[in-house]
């Protein structure tokens, strides 16, 4: 408790910082985006505007934030109004949301729900609350954007009885429920493939996904299957191997189960998921190098610096897999997967508070700036907390 009032009572200054990050940050969207008359994503305030100054003094979370467990937060009018435990899994379409997730061994995941309705406003009160959260607990979580329809499996994983949508907001009458979602066990399908340039890519969890030709990595949560087709190659399977133990160790703390599955051996929990096994489409080994080509195209890294006084950003790599040395702990990095859907922030833990606390307004200015899709989902990574995906993307990470 003692540790907790040391931190809330930084909150002034913790304000201060990074409100001012939120201002420096103008001259990044400046660069990714050309000049508008509309103000960036949470900035300013609009003549409807639904918030108030953050507070002079105080910290708006609770000391309870410390504890295992979830938390859920509607965003009202700059404000963090926390959710009771059996409203957990409703969320209105109008509305934004902080979701926290404390786990074991200071594991924290930290995600911004977006409303398919919810205004700039709400959206940038939610971001702001989000730095101020993320730096009360350390900038130890791995922080998320998950946006309402698009949700990832790990966010779907902390309601075992799915999600109900509600149509509008906090200030709405109208509370007409709308269709659930997915069940919350983890799920998730990985292609693997390639020769020099191996990427896992998540696929439909489907055998439609499958082929003879490359391996496929099966997560269940507790269980995780490396299945390898008849034709895949030696190094295909040497990385589903190594991607599926790395699952378990860093996902799991490597309580979960690894089996290596070979083509026509599969167990009873696969085809209960999957359903009856078809027959599969044929690998072609000549696809293994239209993959290298691809996989590497994919992907570009560019580092963030405000070492001008303004955020810049500057391509350091256009096609992976990357050198792990040009991660430079002074700065931040943009891994951009745009194409496949995802984009990584990478935190140098010494880079200034500015980096650091623009990294979500940074990824989203990317965003438009590429004309990815708006529900491109973001993860944010503090160095020492990368997942083995995004791992992935370098050569002898150490």
């Amino acid at each position: 408790m003692r540790a907790w009032w040391a931190l809330a009572s930084q909150w002034p200054r913790l304000r201060n910082s990074f409100l001012s990050a939120l201002l420096s940050l103008g001259a990044c969207l400046c660069l990714l985006e050309p000049r508008s008359t509309e103000p960036p994503l949470g900035w300013g305030r609009s003549e409807n505007s639904m918030y108030t100054p953050i507070p002079q003094s105080g910290s708006p979370f609770p000391a309870s934030v410390q504890d295992p467990g979830l938390h859920i937060w509607r965003v009202e009018k700059l404000k963090p109004v926390s959710i009771a435990r059996e409203n957990h899994g409703v969320f209105f379409s109008g509305d934004s949301y902080l979701v926290l997730h404390n786990g074991p061994e200071e594991v924290s995941h930290l995600h911004l729900w977006i409303g398919q309705q919810s205004s700039r406003d709400e959206q940038g009160a939610c971001a702001v609350l989000a730095v101020h959260l993320n730096t009360l607990l350390g900038e130890r979580p791995v922080q998320h954007r998950e946006v309402q329809g698009n949700e990832s499996d790990l966010f779907m994983s902390y309601f075992p009885r799915g999600l109900k949508y509600q149509e509008g907001g906090v200030e709405s009458a109208f509370h007409k429920t709308a269709s659930g979602a997915t069940p919350a066990a983890i799920r998730k399908l990985y292609q693997v493939k390639g020769k020099k340039n191996i990427r896992a890519t998540e696929r439909a969890l489907s055998w439609d996904s499958f082929n003879t030709g490359d391996c496929f990595i099966l997560d269940l949560g507790q269980n995780i299957f490396a299945w390898c087709g008849g034709k895949s190659n030696i190094l295909e399977r040497n990385k589903a191997r190594d991607l599926a133990l790395a699952i378990r160790d860093s996902e799991r703390q490597g309580k979960a189960q690894v089996e290596i599955i070979t083509d026509g051996e599969e167990p009873a929990e696969m085809i209960q998921v999957l359903g009856p096994k078809p027959a599969l489409k044929e690998g072609n080994p000549e696809e293994d190098l239209t993959a290298d080509q691809t996989n590497a195209q994919a992907a570009a890294l560019y580092k963030v610096s405000d070492a001008t006084g303004q955020m810049n950003l500057t391509k350091v790599a256009d096609s992976s897999p990357f050198a792990s040395e040009l991660l430079i702990p002074d700065d931040c990095f943009v891994l951009d997967n745009g194409p496949c859907g995802k984009i990584y922030i990478w935190k140098g833990r010494k880079a200034n508070e500015k980096e650091r606390q623009a990294a979500l307004q940074v990824a989203d200015g990317f965003i438009s700036r590429m004309r990815y899709s708006p529900n491109t989902q973001v993860e944010i990574l503090p160095q020492g907390r990368e997942s083995p995906i995004f791992k992935q993307f370098f050569k002898n990470w150490k």
